[in-house]
């Protein structure tokens, strides 16, 4: 049996339309269930945008079956993923995640559904993931991270279990335990303070929990080589995410086979990220010094 897909959308309709449209192209779609979860408004200024996204995802076809879920009070980001995601795994045992801001691949279903058979029976593994930062040089074709994901993943209920809500008791332990550096990619990503932020309610992310939960529990998400899954969200109009290109990629044209590796984190993806982190991290230092020179040279001026 095919994983349902279960996808959470908000306030934004083109996004929505988007990522549903991209799901279509995928050869299972028309085999699979697709359940949606619409978060209520959480202020006058966002009714009339969940009412038009409500609209549309209501004229949904071309999937095996169609459940939409529309919250009456508004849930947020953590909780409404929360929620949702643990009702589908209970009554179905595994499920494909999607928010409203990501373009898949016509290839992402499949390489979700056979992750999820291939590695059903390996506690090891914790889940599958469709999205991979665009790093230079080439990554193996399919490779295992420590931790979990956030953009285009599935898992199982064994999976999900998993998940820790408690931000505190997750950063007890990595401090505890000395994981810090590792969870953090070397200190190449700032995930600690993430998580630290979480915990002190600064930013709403499940992501960081699920990550945090998975890591500290040494589990493994498989990864593809290639990007199934690109981010169009990251214009300013998500709840986290700035208008940013630290993630942007090009979707895969072919399909991801799977094939045996050794269960166990790939170091050579892993320095690989970690180098393209450190990019980014000096990409943008370089960029906040440039401003600051022009805002220094206008200074001067006046």
């Amino acid at each position: 049996m095919l994983a349902p897909i279960v996808l959470f959308v908000y306030n934004r309709h083109d996004h929505t339309m988007r990522t549903i449209e991209s799901l279509k192209k995928n050869d299972l779609a028309r085999q699979s269930d697709l359940i949606i979860f619409s978060d209520a408004s959480k202020n006058v200024e966002t009714k009339r945008a969940v009412s038009d996204v409500r609209k549309y995802i209501a004229t949904v076809d071309g999937f095996k079956s169609l459940k939409i879920v529309e919250r009456e009070q508004n849930f947020g980001l953590a909780k409404s993923i929360i929620y949702g995601v643990t009702e589908v795994v209970e009554q179905y045992g595994k499920a494909v995640v999607l928010e409203d801001d990501l373009i898949v691949s016509p290839y992402f279903l499949q390489f979700m559904n056979d992750g999820l058979n291939k590695y059903e029976h390996d506690p090891e593994v914790i889940s599958i993931h469709g999205y991979v930062y665009p790093v230079r040089e080439e990554l193996p074709p399919v490779f295992f991270l420590k931790g979990a994901d956030c953009w285009g993943w599935a898992t199982w209920k064994r999976g999900w279990n998993l998940l820790e809500t408690d931000g505190n008791k997750l950063l007890s332990t990595l401090e505890r335990e000395k994981m810090t550096k590792e969870f953090n990619f070397d200190f190449s990503y700032p995930y600690v303070k993430m998580l630290r932020d979480q915990i002190r309610g600064k930013n709403d992310s499940w992501a960081i929990l699920w990550y945090a939960s998975a890591f500290v529990q040494n589990k493994l998400t498989l990864y593809p080589g290639k990007s199934l899954v690109k981010n169009v969200g990251l214009d300013g109009s998500g709840t986290h995410c700035g208008a940013d290109d630290i993630g942007d990629v090009v979707i895969t044209d072919g399909p991801i086979l799977l094939e045996d590796i050794p269960l166990e984190e790939n170091q050579q993806a892993k320095n690989l990220i970690k180098k393209y982190f450190r990019s980014k991290r000096t990409l943008i230092y370089k960029k906040f010094k440039s401003r600051l020179k022009q805002l220094w040279y206008i200074l001067k001026k006046l």
